[in-house]
């Protein structure tokens, strides 16, 4: 955590003040959840474990095993605040995994593509496609084919 009066870096642990100052600082206000959540189907039975280590040890290497491999990923759902909080975080790595890990943060769809990705533009299109779709289910069993 850096001071807000003298900029220096210290460790918000050590206390609410700067060591080199003696600046009160406010507490942090991070609104960062972190949670793990690892559903196992095996055996014919399902499980919900809260962490790996919570995994037995016999599944726990079939978890390992499947998850290190190429059909593998990882999963993060953030917010628009919450993907800013990861940027930060990212900007500390070296700049080739900054580069790799920043570029799905930033890109947002532009132009018709931003305003079809709209809930009310979306729900319009189903009711619109639902309604040609009967349409034309209708024509083809109520006409008479030469």
């Amino acid at each position: 955590m850096n001071c807000r009066q003298c900029g220096k870096p210290f460790d918000a642990s050590e206390g609410p003040t700067c060591p080199h100052c003696g600046e009160a600082q406010p507490p942090s206000k991070s609104g960062v959840l972190k949670s793990s959540t690892i559903l196992i189907s095996a055996g014919g039975t399902d499980a919900v474990y809260r962490s790996v280590k919570e995994v037995p040890e016999s599944l726990r290497r079939k978890l390992l095993k499947s998850t290190n491999g190429l059909n593998s990923a990882t999963i993060l759902i953030a917010d628009r605040r919450g993907r800013d909080e990861i940027a930060r975080a990212i900007q500390s790595l070296p700049s080739s995994l900054q580069r790799r890990f920043l570029k799905p943060l930033q890109e947002e769809p532009e132009g018709v593509a931003r305003w079809l990705l709209k809930p009310a533009v979306r729900a319009m299109a189903a009711w619109l496609l639902g309604a040609v779709s009967a349409l034309a289910i209708w024509f083809v069993f109520t006409h008479k084919w030469a």
